[in-house]
């Protein structure tokens, strides 16, 4: 037996990888009715045909899902927001989802850009944490990850069991500032409330201007009931008779039972900064009820600012939002598409739209191609 010089065996042959054999032909684009058109935009950036896939209720109201094109074995995005009508959006997402699971689809991901019942995410009195459960249904419906847009809680991503990209739109709305507000460097950033402080203080320090916040609300429509939460326990003593004597010195005892909560008592509204002479911008992550926006931005107005901005990544903008805003001393009021309001800017001329698509596109092909996502984080421009 001839023996073979070291060195002389060949390598073996390179494998393909999952990288090599994924094609543009491997992703479908499939949408309900909430926002075709920011679909389409999606489809288009990325070079694709948007998938056959109808979506239509009965008269009875149950939604109809039928998908014309093969989904085995590819992976499927989703584009479904939350709008108005957020009750059909989500069981519309759900049928879509379930449908592609038993076609056998690789991967379901769902693009939403707007998270219906994100503000119920904290327990309010004897209700529940609705986000919870809608993640549930999201992940047993056959969704495999979600991309999201600006979560009012960051927060709710712990809710799913499955992988939650939350894009940011203030890039976008940073540039917005800096080259559509004439003399922007006489602003002030200013916190509707001081829950929204964070986000405000995060804009301020990248565009190196001053910070405000107003302090106090207006007090809420409805009241508490009368239920028996508020009935006092009965009075006992609070240290047993049969502790020690010790004990009983170290231990302070309250004769009337369990304490009372002091009663919160809000603060009629006051700005805390200087706003004189000045461009106020307000920024939020949702407008849908203005009365709230227009009470603060008169208090600006009474403060002395010269113009009052309002930005947000969505638009809602439900009941008589758009009256309400045209008839306020706010100059104009700047969201991104997350949320079709088309009706709503031919009602008010105040309302500028900024186009997020490039950046949903960009996500979607990050993902497919198993790229990283933080790159979005950091760089995100208005180019193509």
């Amino acid at each position: 037996m001839s023996k073979r010089r070291l060195g002389s065996v060949r390598p073996p042959k390179r494998c393909r990888s999952d990288m090599d054999n994924i094609s543009t032909s491997d992703i479908v684009i499939i949408n309900g009715n909430s926002h075709p058109d920011l679909a389409n935009s999606v489809a288009e950036r990325m070079g694709l045909k948007n998938g056959g896939c109808s979506v239509f209720h009965k008269s009875n109201r149950e939604t109809i899902v039928e998908i014309s094109d093969s989904v085995r074995g590819k992976d499927i995005y989703i584009i479904q927001t939350g709008t108005k009508d957020a009750n059909n959006n989500i069981m519309e997402l759900l049928i879509m989802a379930y449908a592609c699971k038993t076609s056998s689809a690789r991967s379901i991901v769902g693009v939403i850009p707007y998270l219906p019942y994100s503000k119920q995410c904290k327990m309010r009195k004897r209700g529940c944490i609705v986000s919870k459960l809608l993640a549930k249904m999201m992940c047993t419906s056959g969704l495999t990850h979600i991309i999201t847009m600006d979560l009012h809680q960051k927060e709710i991503q712990g809710f799913f069991d499955i992988p939650v990209d939350n894009l940011r739109a203030s890039p976008f709305l940073l540039q917005y500032i800096q080259e559509s507000i004439p003399d922007y460097r006489n602003s002030v950033i200013v916190a509707r409330n001081p829950g929204v402080a964070k986000k405000a203080n995060s804009y301020a320090e990248r565009l190196r201007l001053g910070l405000a916040v107003i302090h106090g609300e207006q007090k809420e429509a409805e009241s508490d009931e009368v239920d028996g939460r508020y009935s006092p326990p009965p009075t006992r003593n609070s240290t047993p008779q049969h502790a020690p004597s010790s004990s009983r010195q170290r231990t302070t005892s309250v004769s009337v039972g369990v304490p009372e909560h002091p009663v919160k008592v809000k603060p009629p509204l006051t700005i805390v900064g200087d706003v004189n002479g000045r461009i106020a911008i307000m920024v939020d992550d949702l407008i849908d009820d203005v009365q709230a926006f227009v009470a603060a931005a008169e208090m600006l107005k009474d403060n002395g600012a010269c113009k009052i901005y309002v930005l947000a990544t969505h638009g809602l903008l439900s009941s008589d939002a758009p009256r309400l805003l045209e008839e306020s001393v706010i100059d104009e009021i700047v969201v991104t598409n997350t949320i079709p309001h088309e009706v709503q800017k031919l009602q008010c001329n105040k309302i500028k739209t900024i186009d997020i698509s490039i950046l949903i596109a960009e996500a979607i092909r990050r993902i497919h191609n198993k790229e990283s996502m933080s790159y979005l984080f950091r760089n995100v421009t208005l180019e193509d």
